[in-house]
């Protein structure tokens, strides 16, 4: 779902062009393959929407409206975070601040990444689609430099965060692309490909358990399964495929009624988080002059 204020901004939008939303710089594209919204705050995607196919009778974003993504119609000030989108976690996850940078566990929730300001230093356009290239303004590790791409067509959405070791000494990250999906109602969703998998509950304590067939969504939950299997998100009215890259953790969040502040009851019925991420379960050591890609591409299913 997309905010109705940025939903006007798009639908004033021929092309390709730059605009200030919720006081955060945002890069806009609208055109014949689709529509693309990047927050330049976190190289954040905040709202993807291909174009239907050529003799399709209704749009591929099926009978959800706004987009794949959803997005909270009341984003923090700054300097805090946009909830929504695809926030770059980096370069640690949650509150495990592995880097070689916080030792003493110190830092934001989910790394730098997400509040700072990225740069956009190229846009590659094709017929089916384009490509984007995101960079830090600023430094953000002694040893690790980061970089988003961000590819978009008719077909498919993908977002690489990849990490450059230029230091001296190993570094070990974890990390996570924290994917919000619109869906037309949480607490029917069901998501394909974890059966039998090992996975830790946050909300029981970290405790290990093993999932019995599909995961059924009925209210609150944070789980971090150790699969990389694809994925697929069924809401009953589509169903959305989840690959991920680089990645052997799956999460899989939704607050149920622990709402954050900056989410009204009405809109939390609307997403549900499954993150291509690097946790405590697969920790990534990077060696001096290794890089890392951890990707996710979303994609409507087959049998759609």
């Amino acid at each position: 779902m997309i905010p109705a204020s940025l939903r006007a901004l798009l639908d004033a939008t021929d092309g390709q062009r730059r605009v200030d939303w919720a006081g955060r710089e945002v890069w806009l594209a609208r055109e014949p393959w689709g529509e693309l919204a990047v927050s330049l705050q976190g190289a954040q995607v905040l709202h993807f929407l291909p174009a239907p196919a050529a003799g399709a009778t209704q749009s591929p974003e099926g009978l959800v409206p706004g987009g794949w993504l959803w997005v909270t119609p009341t984003p923090q000030a700054l300097p805090g975070a946009i909830r929504g989108g695809i926030p770059l976690c980096w370069p640690w996850f949650a509150d495990e601040r592995t880097a070689d940078e916080s030792p003493d566990r110190s830092g934001p929730m989910h790394g730098p990444a997400r509040k700072a300001d990225w740069r956009l230093e190229a846009v590659d356009e094709h017929e089916e689609g384009l490509e984007l290239h995101l960079s830090p303004v600023e430094r953000l590790h002694s040893q690790l430099v980061p970089r988003a791409v961000i590819q978009a067509n008719a077909q498919r959405l993908h977002v690489e965060l990849i990490t450059e070791h230029v230091g001296e000494t190993p570094v070990k990250i974890t990390g996570a692309l924290h994917s919000y999906l619109a869906v037309a109602e949480a607490h029917a969703c069901r998501v394909e490909g974890l059966a039998g998998a090992r996975y830790l509950d946050k909300l029981a304590d970290f405790a290990e358990c093993e999932q019995q067939g599909e995961l059924g969504v009925r209210g609150g939950l944070d789980r971090i399964y150790h699969s990389n299997a694809e994925l697929v998100l069924a809401d009953g009215r589509r169903r959305l495929r989840v690959a991920r890259q680089g990645s052997d953790s799956a999460v899989v969040w939704h607050p149920g009624d622990a709402l954050p502040d900056d989410t009204s009851a009405e809109a939390g019925r609307h997403f549900l988080c499954i993150e291509s991420a690097n946790t405590r379960l697969d920790p990534v050591w990077l060696v001096p002059g290794a890089q890392h890609l951890l990707g996710t591409t979303l994609s409507l299913a087959s049998d759609a």
